[in-house]
């Protein structure tokens, strides 16, 4: 029994350690993505082809001083950034591993409640800061994750119902001759934009609009704490990444090929970052309410109806 514990833990803190180096490396993947979309170069100096640059920019902000405001509520304010990252880090667990790990039966139920616990860190992290900034920006991300994540729990609940089971490695089985986005395409982008909106990020990133809301709910924090924020963002850019391509682009994460499928998952996010300018409030709520939601409605009553007619003819 020890042996096993020992081996669950050595494997998650493992897991945690790649996920936490995949993470700086998309860093700096988005940089230079965005500097040759901007025409111009990336961070090219540190280093060999600026390799190291996401190192030294995690060591510069961990080095500078935590300000802490002196009206916020001091606790909340202080912990929320950390329970942040502990939940997009925790949600990795349902990664379908054979070994020692917690890929158990029902892997997305427990993905839908992080991500539900997910947003009151956000809230809590605006509302403890006391700053009419932060307390907007963190408003709206509340709004727009609560609105997406209803979507997102359609369209993953029709694909759930169509295999019969909650178990990601049954998408690995299912998917074996056949994707799953071939017979539902229009899911497919629905629910690319609901991880898009999830993890605001360009067109969604309304919780951050510079231009009005000076960085959003997280502009009292600096150093220390902007930097778990910021590392709580892109773990979940890569854990979207992998839901998004063991969902929908065949699930088989025994090979390299299904790395390299996560890999530009990750790279569309960032594509469509230096390609599409925000979204208007308003219309991010008419298209999650009036476009999004009836769509995988749809779907969902198409794959239960095909389900219930397909278990008449056997």
């Amino acid at each position: 029994m020890f042996y096993d514990l020992f081996m669950f833990i050595l494997n998650f803190l493992l897991l945690l350690i790649c996920v936490l180096i995949s993470v700086a490396f998309l860093t700096l993947l988005e940089r230079k993505v965005l500097g040759y979309i901007q025409i111009r170069k990336g961070p090219n100096k540190v280093g060999l082809i600026g390799i190291p640059q996401p190192f030294s920019d995690a060591i510069k902000l961990i080095c500078k001083e935590q300000s802490i405001p002196i009206l916020s509520n001091y606790l909340l304010y202080y912990f929320s950034p950390i329970f942040n990252l502990m939940i997009s880090l925790v949600i990795w667990v349902v990664f379908p591993y054979l070994t020692y790990m917690c890929s158990f039966s029902y892997g997305f139920l427990f993905f839908m409640c992080c991500t539900s616990l997910g947003v009151y860190t956000v809230m809590i992290s605006g509302w403890s800061s006391n700053s009419n900034y932060s307390l907007l920006g963190s408003m709206r991300s509340v709004a727009q994750t609560i609105s997406y994540e209803v979507s997102l729990a359609l369209i993953l609940l029709s694909l759930i119902i169509l295999i019969g089971s909650f178990n990601m490695f049954d998408f690995f089985n299912y998917q074996i001759y056949c994707w799953f986005i071939i017979i539902s395409f229009p899911l497919f982008l629905a629910c690319f934009a609901s991880c898009l909106a999830e993890t605001n990020r360009t067109p969604f990133d309304f919780a951050e609009g510079e231009s009005e809301l000076v960085s959003g709910f997280n502009i009292e924090y600096g150093g220390g704490g902007f930097t778990l924020i910021f590392l709580a963002e892109y773990t979940s850019i890569i854990f979207m990444s992998m839901l998004l391509s063991l969902v929908f682009l065949g699930g088989d994460f025994y090979s390299f090929i299904f790395f390299l499928k996560l890999a530009f998952m990750s790279f569309s996010f960032i594509w469509i970052r230096g390609t599409l300018p925000r979204f208007r409030y308003d219309k991010l709520m008419y298209l999650a309410w009036s476009g999004f939601l009836p769509l995988s409605l749809n779907f969902l009553f198409f794959f239960v109806g095909f389900k219930v007619l397909l278990m008449k003819i056997i």
